[in-house]
């Protein structure tokens, strides 16, 4: 896949949670699905100013009213696979070994005055009461470990309120009162703390320049907070966004922060190399981990479970290696997104002979290749993009 259709399927997804996979590239940012790749021309003036720290504010701790006590890590054995490939998005639980499509979204386009655009998401959630999925109001969702757990952001587009929320019972566990608006929350490996960015406005917005040309903005980010689930306490820094131009630098509004795979880091998203820029909770750049343990432009594991083997990058087919970089097996699919076991991937596959790379669903495949079940029926573009959520089980 070109560097254009990486870009393009970036922008409006996230994923830099940032993120996550082909469909939402094309929204998102590369899209997670980049759209800043097909604006003007470098040299056209920037139209919004650089956030002051006034503007982001002094980093605090504030402390929740209520005091509940939160479950730290639920706990699910079942790796059942489980799939719905007559229908995309799914209309039940989609899951294969540890990994669970625990929510997703839905997008679309929202016609502002001045020849302003924006992204809306609309988020439905798993729902364990019903085996399937259950639509939302929540302004941003992230589903924790083990499935029982999800983190919310109560507003419109951002909001200054994130809930705790009991997937079983559909009860807010507790609220967590913020000064500054987030437009994302995403959960750390182990479960215990909520990351989530903070902007001054919302960021998956643009201004149309011409046929298909967009204004180029800066990212509203102003920076994060780092929430104790267990305690409720929200540790804010500010933190503005990356150069529009820099090497590594980020010029898509979205750059919502992600954890590193112990939860020791934090990681900004790169639209250059590296995609990560790693900094501490205080909001300093460090070294990145050793090695490049991440999928592409996500927060999830290149390496298999064992240990032994490794994802390889976007394209068709796809490889995976070992350790020593020898290929192993090669997929007909188009990205690998999880490792579902040792044996077992759950990746972006695509219709027929994939004449259509927009024509894809969620497949399981096996590391050699010769095997492949569809988890979900494939989406075509001109139906309606959905982009999904991907969880470990337990």
């Amino acid at each position: 896949m070109t560097r254009l259709l990486r870009d393009t399927l970036e922008e409006w997804a996230s994923e830099a949670r940032v993120p996550h996979d082909l469909a939402d590239r094309a929204l998102r940012r590369r899209a997670w699905l980049p759209i800043g790749a097909t604006v003007l021309a470098a040299g056209l003036a920037v139209a919004v100013a650089v956030f002051a720290i006034g503007l982001q504010g002094e980093n605090t701790t504030v402390r929740p009213a209520t005091g509940v006590s939160v479950p730290v890590r639920p706990t699910a054995t079942s790796t059942e696979l489980q799939a719905d490939p007559d229908n995309a998005p799914p209309k039940k639980l989609v899951a294969a070994g540890n990994v669970a499509v625990s929510a997703y979204w839905t997008t679309k386009v929202e016609k502002l005055p001045d020849k302003w655009e924006r992204y809306r998401r609309t988020w439905s959630l798993y729902d364990p009461r019903t085996g399937g999925y259950e639509q939302t109001s929540w302004a941003w969702a992230d589903v924790a470990p083990g499935l029982q757990l999800a983190a919310v952001v109560e507003g419109d587009l951002i909001g200054k309120r994130v809930g705790i929320l009991d997937m079983n019972t559909r009860q807010v566990l507790d609220w967590i009162d913020l000064e500054h608006a987030v437009g994302s929350v995403v959960w750390s490996p182990d479960g215990t703390k909520v990351l989530a960015t903070a902007y001054s406005e919302f960021p998956d917005r643009r201004q149309a320049m011409g046929k298909d040309s967009f204004q180029v903005f800066p990212s509203p980010r102003i920076g994060y907070y780092v929430i104790d689930v267990a305690t409720g306490e929200a540790d804010y820094h500010a933190l503005g966004p990356m150069s529009m131009d820099g090497s590594p630098g980020n010029s898509n509004a979205r750059q919502d922060l992600g954890w590193s795979l112990d939860g020791s880091l934090l990681w900004q998203p790169s639209n250059t190399r590296p995609d990560k820029v790693f900094i501490d909770f205080d909001g300093k750049q460090v070294e990145a981990p050793a090695g490049d343990q991440y999928v592409y432009y996500t927060g999830r594991s290149k390496v298999s479970p064992n240990g032994k083997l490794v994802l390889g990058r976007d394209g068709l087919p796809t490889k995976i290696t070992d350790q020593s970089g020898a290929v192993v097996g090669k997929q007909k699919v188009l990205q690998l997104l999880a490792w579902a076991d040792d044996d077992n991937v759950v990746a972006l596959g695509c219709a027929g002979e994939c004449g259509n790379e927009f024509d894809n669903g969620l497949v399981l495949v096996s590391v050699d290749g010769s095997r492949m079940t569809q988890l979900t029926a494939n989406r075509d573009r001109n139906n309606g993009e959905w982009s999904w959520v991907l969880t470990p089980r337990n």
